[in-house]
């Protein structure tokens, strides 16, 4: 394989996974909590051929990160759904370690412990959070620290945390969730954030912005494999003289 085949191959290898990543986000803009998956793979290769007069494939490396930028606060009325304003996460303790996720839509045990949705416990900042058992949900009320009482009797307190700069370092799990694979890095306590009762945070994908760059990524890989066309004609043009 020449070098600008395999150049051309490669890119179409990652414009098929840029295309995956676009409708993975559209997928999931009503996903609540969904932070959108980006990538400027496609930009940077339009920007080359801007830049030339006829198409050439041009080269760029796939680097996809996520987008951890506020979603929008949507109201619910329920007691346990929770959205963060701000940066940080809430915890969830599984036995495999700590996961971090922006869904807040969380419920009780039969313990009476606060869980998400695959009944994990939550983090809070002692531990798992109990509910009493005479206490009502539509008792609780939670301050924007993430502190939980009822009737002003303190339960416990939402366990949030930030990772700063070392956000891009998280690797997604399912279901929203997010862990942290480097051992050296470990969160602190987030600041500047305030924990909303009875709202949602909505996916913070813009669906427009989403569609136009599925309309490049398709513009792109046809034109890469138009390339590969014209490529293999003219190699079987030269074969035909060759041959008389």
């Amino acid at each position: 394989m020449s070098g600008i085949t395999e150049q051309v191959s490669t890119s179409l290898e990652n414009l098929t996974k840029e295309f995956e990543i676009v409708t993975h986000n559209l997928a999931n803009a009503s996903t609540v909590g969904y932070k959108r998956r980006c990538n400027a793979f496609s930009k940077v290769l339009e920007a080359q051929e801007a830049s030339t007069q006829t198409y050439s494939p041009g080269s760029a490396y796939m680097n996809s990160s996520f987008d951890f930028s506020q979603g929008g606060i949507v109201g619910t009325s329920r007691n346990l759904d929770f959205a963060l304003n701000g940066k940080g996460f809430f915890v969830i303790e599984t036995p495999e370690g700590p996961l971090y996720t922006r869904n807040g839509i969380f419920s009780t045990n039969q313990d009476g412990q606060i869980v998400d949705f695959k009944g994990r416990i939550v983090g809070g900042q002692a531990g798992a959070i109990t509910i009493p058992d005479n206490v009502n949900l539509s008792q609780l009320y939670v301050s924007g620290d993430g502190n939980i009482s009822a009737d002003g009797t303190a339960i416990g307190q939402f366990k949030l945390v930030d990772f700063g700069d070392n956000e891009d370092k998280l690797v997604p799990t399912g279901g929203n969730c997010y862990r942290m694979t480097d051992p050296e890095i470990k969160p602190v306590t987030a600041e500047n954030i305030v924990v909303k009762q009875g709202y949602q945070e909505s996916s913070n994908v813009e669906i427009i912005d989403e569609l136009v760059d599925l309309i490049m990524v398709s513009r792109l890989y046809e034109a890469n494999m138009g390339f590969i066309t014209a490529r293999k004609q003219a190699s079987s043009g030269l074969i035909s003289v060759a041959m008389g």
